[in-house]
C-alpha cells in the first residue's frame, strides 16, 4: 500500500493506491477545500483558525494511514507552507495528527513530481510537451519529453493569491479581469524567451483549475473540453458579462471553486498569451500521483535523489573517494551510538551519509571558509528530490563539520531537531578528522560509547602513536567540543 497528501494552498488532497506488479493502481482519492493560503495574515503567519482547518482535514485523512509503513507514505506540503512565517509550528501539529513526517518542498521540486504524474497518466508519446499547474499560491511550468523533465520554472502566482487582489469583492470587471491577465504575463516574462525557444509539440494542463475551466467549456458546448485560445477569449468574454462570482454555478462551477475561478482563469489566458498557446488538454495526474511514483522509484532503488548527490559531486569537482572514505568512518561510527542517541532511523543515516560525500562541496567557491560556502550551496540551490527540510539537515551537517562548533550552527532549530543534527554532526566531524592524512584508509577498529552529552572513542592500541597529526587534530576537537558543554573522551585499549 502507498498514499500521498499534497497539502496545497487551496485544497488538500490524498491518494491512496497499491503497487501490483510495477504498476500503480488507484484504490480512493480524498480531496477537501482547505484555503490554506486565505488563512495567511499580513505577517505571513497561518492563523489559528486556518490551521484548525488543516488539522481537521488531516483527521480524516489519518484515519486512512493507519497502520501503513513509514516509508509508504509522503506528506508534503507547497506555496503557502513555504512563505507561511510559522510553517515549523504547523508542521509539528500536523505531524502528530498524522503519525507521518511532513516535507515542504520547494517550488521546483514540486515541478519536478507534477511532470512525474502527468507524464505517467499519459500516452508514451514522442516530442516535447509543455505542462502547466495552477496552484493556489503557484504556478508550475515544466518541459518535459517522456517521463523526463527538462526545464522547471515554479512562479509565485496562484488562483488564491489572485483572488485576493483582483477579485476579492466577489466582482468580475473588464478592467480587474485585464490587470490579472497582465500580472500573469509580468511574472512570465523571465521564462518567456527560454520557453519558446525551446519549444514543445503538446501542451498539457493539470489540476483543478485548469480542469474546471475544461468542464466550463465543455458544458457551455464551446468545445468537447479542450482549451484553446478562441475558448478562452469567449469565455472570458462571458465572465465579464456575468460581473460576479456568485453567478459562476450557472456556467457549472462548483460552489467550492467559484471564489477562486477567475483568479485562475486570469493565470491560464495570460500564459496562452505570453507562450503563444493555441491549445491545451488536460491531463488527471499531479502532484499527488507524482508523490507516488517518487515512492515507488525509490523502492525499487531509483532513487532521484542519489542523481542528485552525484551531479552536484561531478559539477563542482568534489574528491569522491575522499568522500566514500569519510561516509565509510562516519557509519561505523554511527552504527555503534544510533540507537543509544536515537538517531536510527533510515532519514539519519540518510542525511549522515550524503553530507559526508559533500561536505567539501565549498571548495570550489574558496578554501577559506568552505564549510560556510558548502551550506550555502546545499541550502539554496534546486535539489530534485529533496524537501525544504532535508536541505537545511544536509546544509547544517555540512556548516559544522569543521572549526568551531557554536549554537549559531544549529539557529533556528526546534529542540529535537537541534538535538538530532548536533549528534550527527559530532559523528561527521569525527570521521572528517580520522581521514585527514586522505590516505582513504578504512577506518580503524575504533569502539564508540555515548552519553547525553559525551562520547568515548577507544582505539586499538598503538594506533595514535602512529599518528600524530591525527592525535592532534583529536585534542583539538576535545577543546571545540567541551566549549558547548560536549565531553569527548580519547583512549586506546
Amino acid at each position: 500500500m502507498l498514499a500521498a497528501i499534497d497539502m496545497g494552498s487551496n485544497s488538500f488532497h490524498m491518494v491512496v493506491a497499491r503497487l501490483m506488479h510495477g504498476e500503480i493502481r488507484t484504490l480512493e482519492k480524498m480531496g477537501e477545500k482547505v484555503q490554506l493560503a486565505a488563512g495567511l495574515d499580513r505577517f505571513n503567519r497561518l492563523t489559528e483558525e486556518a490551521q484548525e482547518r488543516a488539522l481537521d482535514c488531516l483527521r480524516r485523512f489519518a484515519q486512512r494511514l493507519q497502520g501503513m509503513p513509514r516509508d509508504s507514505v509522503q506528506v508534503v506540503g507547497t506555496n503557502a507552507l513555504r512563505v507561511a512565517r510559522n510553517a515549523h509550528q504547523f508542521i509539528r501539529r500536523a505531524e502528530d495528527v498524522l503519525g507521518y513526517p511532513v516535507e515542504i518542498i520547494a517550488g521546483r521540486e514540486e515541478a519536478r513530481l507534477i511532470y512525474l504524474g502527468v507524464s505517467h497518466t499519459l500516452s508514451d508519446d514522442e516530442g516535447r510537451r509543455l505542462v502547466v499547474d495552477i496552484g493556489g499560491g503557484s504556478t508550475e511550468f515544466i518541459i518535459g519529453e517522456r517521463f523526463e523533465p527538462l526545464e522547471l520554472e515554479s512562479l509565485h502566482m496562484g488562483c488564491v493569491s489572485f483572488r485576493n487582489r483582483y477579485f476579492s469583492d466577489g466582482k468580475i470587471s473588464r478592467r480587474q479581469m485585464d490587470k490579472a491577465i497582465t500580472h500573469a504575463e509580468q511574472e512570465l516574462l523571465n521564462i518567456r524567451a527560454h520557453y519558446r525557444s525551446l519549444g514543445w509539440q503538446s501542451t498539457v494542463g493539470s489540476s483543478g483549475t485548469i480542469k474546471a475551466i475544461s468542464g466550463v467549456l465543455e458544458n457551455l458546448k464551446i468545445t468537447d473540453g479542450t482549451i484553446t485560445f478562441d475558448a478562452m477569449q469567449e469565455l472570458k468574454r462571458r465572465l465579464v458579462d456575468m460581473g460576479k462570482v456568485e453567478r459562476l454555478g450557472e456556467l457549472g462551477v462548483r460552489p467550492d471553486r467559484q471564489s477562486i475561478f477567475p483568479g485562475g482563469f486570469a493565470i491560464l489566458l495570460g500564459t496562452f498569451q505570453s507562450l503563444e498557446i493555441d491549445t491545451m488538454t488536460f491531463a488527471d495526474g499531479a502532484l499527488r500521483e507524482g508523490l507516488l511514483y517518487d515512492i515507488v522509484g525509490r523502492i525499487e532503488h531509483e532513487d532521484v535523489r542519489v542523481r542528485t548527490i552525484s551531479a552536484l559531486q561531478e559539477r563542482y569537482h568534489v574528491d569522491q573517494a575522499h568522500g566514500a572514505a569519510v561516509e565509510q568512518t562516519a557509519v561505523a561510527a554511527w552504527r555503534q551510538v544510533a540507537r543509544d542517541w536515537q538517531i536510527d532511523s533510515e532519514v539519519d543515516e540518510e542525511v549522515l551519509r550524503w553530507a559526508c560525500r559533500l561536505h567539501e562541496i565549498g571548495l570550489a567557491i574558496s578554501h577559506s571558509q568552505y564549510h560556510k560556502h558548502g551550506a550555502y550551496l546545499l541550502r539554496y540551490s534546486d535539489l530534485p528530490g529533496f524537501s525544504q527540510q532535508f536541505q537545511r539537515d544536509l546544509a547544517t551537517l555540512v556548516r559544522g563539520h569543521r572549526r568551531k562548533f557554536a549554537p549559531a550552527i544549529f539557529e533556528g532549530l526546534d529542540s529535537g531537531t537541534e538535538r538530532r543534527l548536533r549528534r550527527l554532526c559530532i559523528l561527521l566531524r569525527l570521521a572528517v578528522l580520522l581521514q585527514h592524512p586522505r590516505k582513504m584508509e578504512p577506518p580503524p577498529e575504533f569502539r564508540l560509547e555515548a552519553g547525553d552529552n559525551r562520547l568515548s572513542v577507544t582505539f586499538p592500541e598503538g594506533w595514535l602513536d602512529d599518528r600524530p597529526l591525527t592525535l592532534a587534530d583529536l585534542k583539538n576537537e576535545q577543546e571545540y567540543l567541551a566549549r558547548q558543554d560536549f565531553s569527548l573522551r580519547i583512549t586506546e585499549a
